[in-house]
């Protein structure tokens, strides 16, 4: 049997393929495109391919499966699987070489393949960021030029900026810079409000989400962005706090001996879930009647360690519920909590 290994790039990749004593078969540099995989991978046996997690590994993956071969995806921060590499001198040659080993010994560490429909989610939501943020920095710069002439946009939704702006008394002069943003903010809202359509129907079509849903300060945007974050409840093998620790929730740590010290949260994983999390977290605290006890007890944190670090126990908190509710398949229940 053969074994191969891919060290990826954006736009040149490093191929080796070796047998199972290690003699090298093929060696060689291709263009990282899918014409190129399937024209060097679909003459070939069944094979082993070993290539490490990253932007193009899911697409490049999911091409040569389809020509027949079995594909590991591997965690690139395992160490053990670059034992033959040297230290001192990194080349994509080495590189390629230390991972066909690795694939030949079986030295690697399996990483999470994302589901279809959660990249489906993930590319939906990285869109909606990108528009609403493009929304956020023109009505920032759409006041800063107000401003700057001693007018004053009124405050109100994000939706009626233009027709706030057009009520608005101004010098002549400002028109030319005002203009284009107020037909970016025009050509920005059906593309949102897509965006927005698109969250209420699948939230209301999705079983998952509707359970999630039933947790105080949690909506549709929230439980969608948890769920194609996260993509199956398996993933973490039904520890709770171990999808707490993947959305970068919990506290750092740099404890030695008989001192501990444990700092902010760490921030690791993806950032739209985790935000959305602590927004739940205020919109919770704030309405808290439908959960008395958790509001309880955030109440009771806040009052010993502060608003700031009370609300992001909070997300972290729902965090664990979010995934209790996922795992069980039940909803929330105010009564069930501990205080």
């Amino acid at each position: 049997m053969e074994y191969g290994a891919i060290d990826l790039h954006t736009r040149r990749s490093q191929i080796r393929i070796v047998t199972a004593d290690g003699t090298v078969v093929l060696d060689r540099r291709i263009d990282t495109r899918r014409s190129e995989f399937c024209r060097l991978f679909e003459s070939r046996a069944r094979m082993r391919i070993l290539l490490e997690s990253s932007t193009e590994s899911e697409w490049v993956a999911d091409c040569l499966e389809q020509v027949g071969h079995e594909v590991i995806v591997a965690d690139p921060s395992y160490a053990a699987m670059y034992g033959s590499r040297s230290r001192r001198v990194k080349t994509d040659r080495r590189d390629v070489a230390a991972l066909a080993d690795a694939c030949r010994r079986g030295v690697y560490r399996v990483a999470q393949r994302v589901s279809r429909e959660a990249q489906r989610r993930r590319q939906q939501w990285r869109m909606r960021a990108h528009v609403i943020r493009m929304r956020t920095q023109t009505i920032n710069a759409l006041r800063a030029i107000l401003r700057q002439a001693g007018v004053r946009l009124p405050s109100g939704m994000a939706c009626t900026v233009s027709a706030r702006v057009a009520r608005l008394e101004r010098e002549p002069e400002l028109q030319p810079a005002i203009r284009p943003l107020v037909d970016t903010l025009a050509a920005l809202a059906p593309i949102i409000a897509r965006a927005e359509t698109w969250v209420r129907d699948t939230a209301a079509h999705d079983a998952v989400a509707q359970r999630l849903m039933t947790v105080p300060g949690v909506g549709a945007v929230v439980a969608l962005s948890y769920q194609a974050a996260l993509d199956t409840p398996t993933r973490f093998g039904g520890h709770a706090g171990r999808a707490s620790a993947y959305l970068g929730l919990v506290p750092g740590e740099h404890s030695s001996g008989e001192r501990q010290r444990k700092g902010s949260i760490t921030k690791a994983g993806p950032k739209i879930p985790r935000s959305l999390l602590v927004q739940a977290a205020w919109t919770l605290w704030r309405h808290g009647g439908r959960a008395p006890q958790l509001h309880r007890w955030v109440e009771q944190l806040a009052a010993r360690r502060g608003r700031r670090i009370a609300v992001t126990a909070l997300a972290r908190r729902l965090s664990r519920i979010l995934y209790a509710l996922w795992r069980d398949q039940t909803v929330f229940d105010p009564l069930g909590l501990a205080a």
